[in-house]
Formats: C-alpha cells, structure tokens, sequence
C-alpha cells in the first residue's frame, strides 16, 4: 500500500498516514490549517454550492481558485461562501474533481475538508510536491504573458447602472477586459463596472460571465483599479 510522501507523513496531527475517512465531524479552524504543513498554490476551479439554482432550476456554477493546499484540505477563495457544513463538489485544473465539506469560512473563501481514501490522498500528495517544486518556473513563465492573467486579490465588486452592488470574484483579467464569478448573471450587453473599471458584459461563461472595458486599461494600475468603487 502507498502511503503519503514524508513531507506529509511527518507534519502535524492532521496528517494521519493511515485515515482512509475524516472522522464525522472533524475539521480544523483556517487558522490552524494555515500553521499545517500545505503548499501555497493559486489553481483556477469550480464548483457547485447544495440548492444555489439559476433561472433555469439548474445549480448554479461558480469559479474558484486554491490558495492552501495538502492532501486533507484547502482554503479556497470563493464569490459564493456557503455555510459550515454544506457538501459541495468541485474541479481544478490541476486536481481534477474533489468532493468535500465545508468546515470553516471567511470574508470570500472557505476551509475545505477533502473526501478522500488512502490512495486518492497519495496520489494528492505526490502531485503537491511536484507543483512546489514547478511553483518557481511556473511564475518565471507567467510573468512574460501579456494576455490574461490573475490579479493580486480575486476579490472585487459588480455594480450595475442602477447603483446596486454585488461581490464577485475574478477569475482572471487582461487590459481590455475581465471575467468575474458572482451571485448575479447580468445579461449579455449590461452596462457595469468591475471594481472602477466600466465595461458592458459580453458573454456568459459556464461558471460566470466576461466584461469588455469601454477603454483598454493599463496593466500596472488593474490591481488598484479592480479594488475601487465604481465610478457612477
């Protein structure tokens, strides 16, 4: 039988070697988790929260994306929250499809508690020591795109000509444009701004919705801008 890598193996208390289930009930507080041996890694995803529907009466699909991650859980930031306990299912890019339960939250992003057995969390774990070790190339690359790409925080605000506001999450953004996560699904043509960036929606994604800005923004200030209030 496999058992976790020793980077794993050796950490604290939640690391278990031979835990197939976490017990019911069990879970940590995203403060202990982030004092847990785990790997600080940004991996794109979705997924979809118990009785969130669309207009349609279909459940809803929202982007995500990693910040903390090891074999047993992972704080993920979220434009949705959800509540302690709900059991969701999820997909990443670099993880495949993950089920689990919520067990902590906070302001946009929650704690989650992996479904997993013995040789799924294996095979977790010798994923998460490759992706550390690539971590440092992997930006190296990312750095010379001038396409789409993540901003510093995923957190921003929708609001809509009529004044109302809503939080979304940015799935990534370029100088022309970006694609945001929320509870709300304008539809195409609506005029809004993303944070103090106006645009009008131009298609709608599986897991949100894409903005074209009325005027090609600079780079350097996308952070700062996507972090303002609108300006109307």
């Amino acid at each position: 039988m496999r058992v976790l890598p020793a980077e794993y193996e050796a950490c604290s208390v939640s690391f278990l070697p031979k835990q197939v289930k976490l017990p019911r009930g069990f879970g940590v507080s995203i403060e202990r988790f982030r004092r847990q041996r785990a790997v600080d890694i940004k991996t794109a995803g979705s997924y979809v929260l118990p009785n969130w529907y669309d207009p349609q009466g279909k459940l809803r699909t929202f982007a995500c994306r990693t910040t903390r991650v090891s074999p047993f859980r992972m704080i993920v930031d979220v434009p949705v929250v959800g509540k302690i306990g709900d059991t969701l299912t999820s997909y990443f890019q670099d993880f495949g499809n993950l089920e689990g339960d919520i067990s902590d939250v906070m302001t946009g992003g929650f704690l989650l508690e992996l479904k997993m057995t013995q040789a799924m969390r294996a095979k977790m774990a010798d994923k998460l020591v490759w992706l550390e070790k690539k971590h440092k190339n992997a930006e190296i690359i990312d750095s010379r795109t001038d396409a789409r790409f993540v901003p510093k925080s995923p957190h921003s605000r929708v609001t809509l000509a009529d004044g109302s506001v809503y939080p979304c999450f940015i799935i990534d953004v370029s100088m022309s444009g970006v694609a945001v996560s929320s509870e709300i699904q304008p539809p195409v043509a609506t005029p809004l701004a993303v944070g103090a960036c106006v645009g009008r929606v131009i298609r709608h994604l599986p897991n949100g919705f894409a903005v074209k800005f009325v005027k090609k923004q600079d780079r350097d200030e996308l952070n700062a801008l996507l972090m303002k209030d609108a300006p109307f």
